[in-house]
């Protein structure tokens, strides 16, 4: 999940720089990321 995470996040541009810049835009983003690497690895390992 943190390698599905990772790539995620730059894919969408979410770096350090939007964290030194906009930390609520940044925490939004990566929570958000985070629930759709879950879903993913829940849809793929657990569910299959």
């Amino acid at each position: 999940m943190e390698c599905l995470l990772r790539k995620m996040m730059e894919s969408q541009g979410v770096d350090e720089s939007l964290k030194a810049s906009d930390q609520m835009a940044w925490v939004q983003k990566v929570n958000a990321l985070r629930t759709m690497a879950e879903e993913v690895v829940l849809r793929e390992i657990v569910y299959q």
